[in-house]
C-alpha cells in the first residue's frame, strides 16, 4: 500500500514561496531555476547564529540585502531583479486560491502581501538612490542612460495601442506586474519619492520636446496623468524647479520650452518658428499639393487633427483639474498660469517677436484648457455670476492688468469708479494734481486701491473668478491672436496669387530667367503658407 504523502509545515511552505519570488537559496543543492542564487556568506552567518537555514518572513529583508549588495556573477541588475521579484510574488498569490487548508493559505497571503511591500520599498530605495547596490552587471553601467528605468514601467501601465498618428507609440512600454505602479506611488511618503518622481517629470517632459500634433504625445500625456492622479505625484510636480523655470532671462518662450507642462502645451498642428519646429511637420504630412488632394484626403486630415487635438486638451485639463482640486497644489496653478499670462503679454502686439514669446500652439492650446475649466460656471443661467468680482482687474496682483486699454472708460472715469469703490483713498492719498499723466493717475488711483485693501490683508478671490480673468485675458493673447493672424495669413497668400498672375502674364509676353526665378520662389511661398492656412483652419476653424 502507497504511504501518504508528508504534509508540510506551514514553515516549509513559507520557505518555499520565498524562494520563488527571491530566487535565492541558502542550501547549496541542485537548483531547478539557474537564475536562484545561492547566498553562501549568509548561510554561514546564519548557522553561526545557531538558525535554520530556511527563508521566513522575519529573514527575508536580510537576506534581500544581501541579494542586491553582493555583485553575483550573471544576476540580473538590481531594478530588473525586483520587478521580477513583485511579479513573481503576484504569480504565487494567484496560485493560492487552489490550497484547501483556509488557515495556511491566510497565513501565505500575507507572506506574499508583506514580500510586495517590501519588494516595493527596495525599489523606491534603489531609483532615488542608484549607486547604493551598485551595478551586478558591467553591461548595465554602459547601457544606462539618464532616462528612470522606471519610465518604461509607467508607459507600460499606460499603454494603448493608438498613441501615434497611423500606428502605434514610439516610446516603448513595458507591462510591469498587476498592482505594482500603483503601491509603488500609492503608499509612501513624499520625501522618498520626490526624487523619482523629479526625474520622471523630466523625462516626460523631454519626450514631448518639439513633438507636433503627429507625434507620440498621447502616452507620456496619460503618464503624466497618472502621475498627478496620486497625491504624493501632484505635490511633487508643483515643487519641481522646473514647474515655473527662474532665472534672469526667463520670457515666455523659456517657460514653454523649461517647464514641465511647457512642451505639452507646445505640441500642437500649428507652424512655430524654424528654431521649435516640430516634428512630424504637420503641414507636410496632411497639406501638401493641398490644391491637386481630393476634399475626402482633406477631410480626413481635419478629423484627425481634431481628434488628437481634442485628446491633448481633455487630458491636459484633467492634469490641471487634478491639481486644482487638491488644496495643497491649487495655489501652485494659478502662479503657473499667472506666469505663462504675464510673461507672453506682448503676444497682444501686431509684430510677436517668436523668441521671446510662447508659441501661438501653446496658447490656443491653453485657451481651449482654460474654456474647458470654465464649463461648471458658465451654464446658461449665469447661477456663479456673483463669484466673479469686477474689481479683480484692479485689486488682484496675480494678473499684471493695469497696462491694458480701458475700452469703455477713459483714465479720469476710472480714477472716479476707484474712488466712488473706496471713498477712503481721497483722505489717505490726497487729491491727484491735475497735470498728471492719466495714465499714470489711473495706475497710481488703482496701486493705492490695492494700498487700503492691504491694511486689512489681501483680496482673497474665489477660484471662479480667477479662473474667469485667466481665461479672457488668455483668450485675447491665444485664440483671438490666432483669429488675427489667420486673417493676415489669408491676406498674405491673396497678395502672392496677385503677384504670381502678374509674373506668369509678364512671362508669357516676354520670358527671362529672372521671371522662372520669382514665379518659382511665389509658387513655393504660396504652398508654405497653404500648408500654414490649412494647420490653423484644422486646429481653429473646425
Amino acid at each position: 500500500m502507497a504511504t501518504a504523502k508528508p504534509q508540510r509545515s506551514p514553515q516549509e511552505v513559507e520557505d518555499i514561496i520565498l524562494r520563488k519570488i527571491f530566487l535565492v537559496t541558502l542550501n547549496d543543492s541542485a537548483e531547478t531555476d539557474s537564475r536562484t542564487v545561492y547566498l553562501e556568506l549568509t548561510a554561514a552567518e546564519l548557522l553561526s547564529e545557531g538558525k535554520d537555514l530556511r527563508l521566513s518572513r522575519d529573514l527575508v529583508e536580510r537576506v534581500l540585502i544581501d541579494r542586491l549588495s553582493g555583485g553575483f556573477q550573471s544576476a540580473e541588475p538590481p531594478f530588473q531583479y525586483l520587478i521580477g521579484c513583485y511579479r513573481r510574488a503576484y504569480d504565487e498569490g494567484k496560485k493560492m486560491t487552489s490550497m484547501k487548508d483556509k488557515n495556511l493559505r491566510s497565513e501565505m497571503e500575507l507572506v506574499v502581501k508583506q514580500a510586495k511591500k517590501l519588494i516595493v520599498s527596495y525599489c523606491r530605495i534603489h531609483l532615488a538612490n542608484p549607486e547604493l547596490f551598485g551595478s551586478s552587471s558591467p553591461s548595465d553601467s554602459t547601457r544606462k542612460s539618464n532616462v528612470s528605468p522606471l519610465l518604461p514601467y509607467v508607459f507600460g501601465e499606460v499603454a494603448s495601442t493608438i498613441d501615434a498618428f497611423g500606428g502605434a507609440g514610439t516610446s516603448e512600454g513595458v507591462k510591469p506586474p498587476p498592482g505594482f505602479v500603483d503601491e509603488f506611488f500609492r503608499d509612501s511618503d513624499f520625501d522618498s519619492l520626490d526624487p523619482v518622481l523629479k526625474q520622471l517629470y523630466e523625462d516626460l517632459r523631454g519626450s514631448v520636446l518639439k513633438v507636433s500634433a503627429l507625434g507620440n504625445f498621447q502616452q507620456p500625456l496619460r503618464a503624466l496623468m497618472l502621475l498627478v492622479s496620486f497625491p504624493v505625484g501632484a505635490k511633487s510636480l508643483v515643487n519641481h524647479p522646473w514647474w515655473i523655470p527662474k532665472g534672469a532671462y526667463l520670457n515666455g518662450r523659456v517657460i514653454e520650452m523649461t517647464s514641465i507642462l511647457g512642451p505639452f502645451f507646445h505640441v500642437s498642428a500649428l507652424p512655430d518658428h524654424t528654431i521649435f519646429k516640430s516634428q512630424p511637420d504637420v503641414g507636410q504630412q496632411c497639406f501638401s499639393e493641398a490644391s491637386t488632394r481630393r476634399p475626402a484626403d482633406l477631410l480626413s486630415s481635419f478629423t484627425t487633427i481634431k481628434t488628437v487635438m481634442n485628446n491633448l486638451y481633455d487630458g491636459l485639463s484633467e492634469v490641471l483639474l487634478a491639481l486644482l482640486k487638491n488644496t495643497e497644489t491649487r495655489e501652485n496653478v494659478l502662479e503657473y498660469l499667472a506666469e505663462v499670462i504675464n510673461k507672453n503679454a506682448s503676444r497682444a502686439h501686431i509684430q510677436v517677436d517668436p523668441l521671446s514669446c510662447a508659441s501661438s500652439g501653446m496658447f490656443v492650446n491653453l485657451s481651449a484648457v482654460m474654456l474647458r475649466l470654465c464649463e461648471p460656471f458658465l451654464d446658461a443661467n449665469l447661477t456663479k455670476r456673483d463669484k466673479i468680482d469686477p474689481k479683480y482687474v484692479f485689486y488682484s496682483d496675480r494678473l499684471d492688468l493695469r497696462p491694458l486699454t480701458a475700452l469703455h472708460a477713459s483714465s479720469e472715469e476710472v480714477v472716479e469708479w476707484i474712488n466712488r469703490e473706496d471713498p477712503g483713498k481721497n483722505k489717505s492719498t490726497g487729491q491727484n494734481n491735475e497735470g498728471e499723466n492719466r495714465l499714470l493717475q489711473s495706475q497710481q488711483a488703482s496701486s493705492s486701491g490695492s494700498g487700503q485693501l492691504s491694511n486689512v490683508g489681501k483680496p482673497k478671490y474665489p477660484f471662479i473668478c480667477e479662473c474667469f480673468f485667466m481665461t479672457a485675458r488668455v483668450l485675447n493673447l491665444g485664440l483671438l491672436k490666432a483669429f488675427s493672424d489667420f486673417k493676415h495669413l489669408v491676406q498674405d497668400i491673396s497678395r502672392c496669387e496677385d503677384a504670381l498672375s502678374t509674373f506668369k502674364a509678364l512671362q508669357g509676353q516676354s520670358p527671362s530667367p529672372q521671371l522662372d526665378s520669382e514665379i518659382s520662389r511665389l509658387e513655393k511661398e504660396i504652398e508654405l503658407y497653404s500648408q500654414e492656412k490649412l494647420c490653423s483652419e484644422a486646429q481653429i476653424l473646425r
